[in-house]
Parts: C-alpha cells; structure tokens; sequence
C-alpha cells in the first residue's frame, strides 16, 4: 500500500447494509473533493488517528482509537489527514436512511 492509498474490505453486504474495513496511511480527500454519501454512516476508529472536516455546519474532528461518529445521508464531509505514521484502521457501517415517518393510517376506514 502506498502512502496515500486506502485499502477497502467489505465485510459484509446485503444491498441496504454495507460494513467495511478501511485501512488509511497517510490518505487525506483530494483537494476540493467532498463526500457526499446517498447511505447514513456510522465509523469508529479502530486503530492510529485521524482528522474529518464536515459541512452544515463546519466542524472539524479529530479521532483517536474507540472514537465514532454518525453521518447522516448527505452531510458532506472529507478526511483531512491520516497518521502517516502508522495503519489507520476504520469501522464503517453503510445503511440506506430510514424513510420519513408516514402518517398513521386507520386499520379500516369501513364504518
């Protein structure tokens, strides 16, 4: 692997859940390029550290071992840097988004 390379391994996919493990070194989004993801997501931070910029609203995170973070479908955001000093190594969960709640309909509209 090279120094800006990520390694991707699906885990596990069954069309509206994805789980993969990602592992960084050095890997930062190419300048200008955002994320901008039709699934939720769900990481954690298994191992080395860290950094992701996110939009509305703009906040960075920095996230060490054990971290995790919910991305919700469409919240852009990038990595900024990772160690690349060592494997960082990523748990994430893909799930297509809950649909909105529909309104309650009755059992029967027959009187």
């Amino acid at each position: 692997m090279t120094r800006s390379e990520e390694e991707v391994h699906t885990l596990l996919s069954d069309g509206s859940l994805r789980i993969e493990r990602i592992v960084s070194r050095g890997h930062s989004s190419p300048p200008g390029f955002w994320y901008d993801q039709d699934e939720d997501e769900w990481v954690m931070l298994l191992s080395g550290a860290a950094r992701l910029r996110l939009r509305d609203p703009d906040e960075e995170v920095a996230l060490a071992p054990g971290d995790h973070l919910w991305l919700p479908a469409h919240r852009p955001h990038r990595v900024e840097w990772t160690d690349p000093e060592r494997e960082t190594v990523w748990l994430a969960v893909f799930r297509l988004p809950s649909p909105p709640p529909r309104e309650k309909l009755p059992y029967s509209n027959v009187r």
